[in-house]
């Protein structure tokens, strides 16, 4: 079922189909929104906490992030992460010893990448890119700690949304110096080859310092619109 289902996933990349397929796909991309909207609608103003899902408990990252994941709690945000293992689950596992909220968005994957135990909530999507907007559409910030290939994509997406003024007010906080050097040193080199602009160096905060962190989160937070809408569970819906 699982290879099938991978199959299908890999057809689906390779080009234009026939008309029903088509659908067929965007029935399922549909579908996958609808599963993700009804399942976080109640959350509440969540912090997303990327990370590398490689990260052991006890490591140092892990640690950090667990610690995190108390603290952006603590601060009444709900904890919003990918679901799986490593940076996500030391979040949802910091959030849950402070007695917070924990959510998860579990991508489905051929390994077959299973939920953290340390999640309230969660939702299974088949689409890395559905999992992405609704990663993005429910969170008032991302903090990013050490990862892969899958966390620069999201951290870049970020901001290349404050960037474009899709989310101009959402903080982004990579914690790391010693990992992200690097990375800010290619930025800087954008910068001065003038492919980014030199305010966009200030999209970013980056530093080891909780407090810090949680400082810059709070003053860019207060900076954005409040809604004053307010929804109701509908029974009709079995909310």
């Amino acid at each position: 079922m699982e290879n099938r289902r991978k199959l299908a996933d890999l057809h689906m990349l390779e080009g234009p189909h026939n008309r029903f397929t088509e659908l067929v796909f965007g029935f399922r991309v549909l579908l996958e929104f609808l599963k993700g909207f009804r399942k976080l609608h109640f959350v509440g103003p969540c912090l997303s906490i990327f990370g590398s899902a490689r990260y052991k408990p006890g490591d140092e990252y892990y640690e950090q992030a667990r610690e995190m994941g108390g603290k952006v709690s603590e601060l009444g945000f709900t904890v919003l992460t990918g679901g799986g293992p490593g940076i996500m689950q030391a979040a949802n596992q910091g959030a849950k010893e402070a007695n917070g909220k924990s959510i998860g968005v579990n991508i489905e994957l051929p390994f077959e990448q299973q939920i953290n135990p340390f999640v309230d909530v969660s939702v299974d999507i088949r689409y890395f890119f559905v999992r992405k907007v609704l990663l993005f559409k429910y969170s008032f910030g991302f903090i990013i700690f050490p990862g892969g290939f899958g966390t620069l994509d999201e951290m870049f997406e970020a901001l290349t949304l404050i960037q474009t003024q899709k989310m101009p007010w959402f903080p982004v906080v990579l914690i790391g110096k010693d990992y992200w050097r690097g990375l800010l040193e290619q930025v800087k080199d954008m910068e001065k080859g003038k492919t980014i602009s030199p305010e966009d160096m200030d999209l970013f905060l980056l530093t080891d310092d909780m407090n810090e962190a949680l400082a810059y989160i709070q003053e860019k937070v207060a900076l954005m619109p409040k809604k004053k809408q307010r929804f109701k569970r509908l029974w009709l819906l079995g909310e």
